[in-house]
């Protein structure tokens, strides 16, 4: 009998499978790349080495807070107000054109030591300055992109030009989470723009380690819920309902190609399954004390969203997720001051600092905070020039990447500790400059994760967070 024939589709069709085969092999027979596809992160409890924090927060300022009004003071700045920049300006700019916004704009305000450690704290947060011995201030972080959309990526993702995993990606997949009843990475508020989804997504990693949504920014968060998750419906129905779908993704499972997106979708719905008995139970939050909510500042209108938003975020890390982040950005309400600084950053720093504050000493007395890193900042600073463009009053500043202030608190950074610097008018990161790789690699080292073996093959070479670059900031840690 003559041989079956098949088209050249059909042929490929079926060597893709095998395709999928070895680099399944490879995975499984390499435990520095993670954990296997289609599988919640086998390698729980395996980091490279020993962890100084176990588990993260990042409290995302999305638009890019101000440094020089913030936790980066400038007395010179102060001395100049007025005067024309007395530097060359980066050659690539956001808004700045020929000759506007050269003009050097002075923080409208005050600012004083704090603690023991005297570090110097902006009037804008009166709160977080009461947690200044806590806090690991990086002064001379720098990247290079000045608008949102690339900066916000190269913040979550390590890249501004291609879609990489998110830094929560990364940890889900080379730490996964203490807890099967709850994602490893969970996102609170997350922007719909800038980014959008890839900023909390996996790119090429198994959609497994996507971190999870609960509302999105703008919203208010009491209000949110997690996709899939039915408490109308009595548990043997939902199972009965779940079986049903299941058996329906397994099947086309076995008629097709390895689809990591279908093996996600299979966990998602199992994960949300599981959830509806302990979800429900963290987002509720009427067993916590008044005084408890009063720390947050949830019995205040101007900071009971945010306040929210970081209550939750201790009480997911308390129960196993991996990484929580929260974002700020109340609808149009952003850091993002080309105008209206004068009204909007007090307005902003008035949303968060009680909030924040409030987490970091909440995570204090329970003992949280030495094994739990928190991370504060946006994806870039403001220029020490006012932007004229638009703006005849002078009250605002345009996009600066070159030079910008984040903190750490906790997990295995020095507290009461300021590195690196800006130049005399906080425009360029001078002294011990920090790049957005060397954040990354950092976190991770804090983390039990050596950056250059977390490493995953895609497109003919292995990727990581940091790409080829990074080095730990060993100075910060404790």
């Amino acid at each position: 009998m003559p041989a079956e024939l098949f088209s050249r589709r059909q042929m490929l069709h079926r060597c893709n499978i095998g395709f999928g085969s070895l680099a399944l092999a490879c995975i499984l027979g390499d435990p520095a790349r993670g954990a296997p596809v289609g599988s919640r992160a086998q390698n729980t409890g395996a980091p490279h080495h020993p962890p100084r924090a176990k588990r993260m927060i990042f409290l995302f300022m999305k638009g890019g807070p101000s440094q020089m009004d913030t936790f980066d003071p400038k007395p010179r700045l102060q001395k100049d107000h007025g005067k024309p920049l007395p530097i060359d300006r980066p050659r690539l700019l956001f808004h700045s054109t020929g000759d506007s916004n050269n003009k050097l704009f002075a923080s409208p305000w005050s600012f004083r030591q704090y603690g023991k450690s005297g570090l110097e704290v902006s009037s804008l947060f009166p709160q977080i300055a009461t947690c200044v011995d806590d806090l690991c201030v990086i002064r001379s972080l720098h990247g290079t992109n000045p608008a949102h959309g690339g900066a916000t990526l190269k913040m979550h993702t390590g890249s501004d030009t291609f879609i990489r995993p998110s830094l929560g990606s990364w940890l889900s997949y080379g730490l996964g989470t203490e807890n099967d009843n709850l994602p490893a990475f969970i996102t609170i508020s997350p922007t719909m723009f800038h980014g959008g989804v890839n900023n909390y997504g996996t790119a090429f990693l198994p959609a497994v380690y996507q971190g999870t949504p609960l509302g999105r920014a703008g919203s208010p968060v009491r209000d949110a819920r997690f996709q899939h998750i039915h408490p109308q419906l009595t548990p043997v129905r939902q199972r009965l309902q779940l079986d049903f779908v299941q058996d329906l993704n397994r099947r086309h499972r076995q008629a097709t190609a390895a689809d990591t997106d279908l093996e996600a979708r299979i966990e998602a719905l199992e994960l949300a399954y599981r959830m509806q008995t302990s979800a429900p139970q963290i987002q509720d939050t009427t067993e916590e004390t008044e005084a408890t909510r009063r720390l947050y500042g949830i019995d205040e209108e101007s900071t009971r969203d945010f306040g929210y938003q970081c209550l939750l975020a201790r009480r997911f890390i308390e129960q196993g997720v991996r990484m929580v982040q929260v974002t700020h950005q109340n609808g149009a309400g952003h850091w993002d001051q080309h105008g209206n600084l004068l009204q909007r950053h007090p307005e902003n720093a008035r949303e968060v600092d009680r909030p924040i504050a409030g987490l970091l000493k909440d995570l204090k007395r329970r003992g949280l905070l030495e094994d739990t890193l928190v991370l504060w900042g946006g994806e870039f600073g403001r220029t020490p020039t006012a932007e004229e463009k638009d703006q005849p009053s002078n009250n605002g500043r345009d996009h600066n990447p070159s030079g910008f202030t984040m903190w750490l608190a906790g997990g295995g950074v020095k507290g009461g500790f300021s590195y690196g610097a800006t130049d005399d008018y906080g425009y360029f990161a001078t002294e011990d400059k920090v790049h957005i790789h060397d954040l990354h690699a950092t976190i991770l080292h804090l983390l039990g994760l050596d950056h250059t073996r977390l490493t995953y093959p895609f497109g003919g070479r292995d990727f990581r967070l940091t790409d080829v670059s990074g080095d730990v900031v060993d100075a910060i840690l404790a």
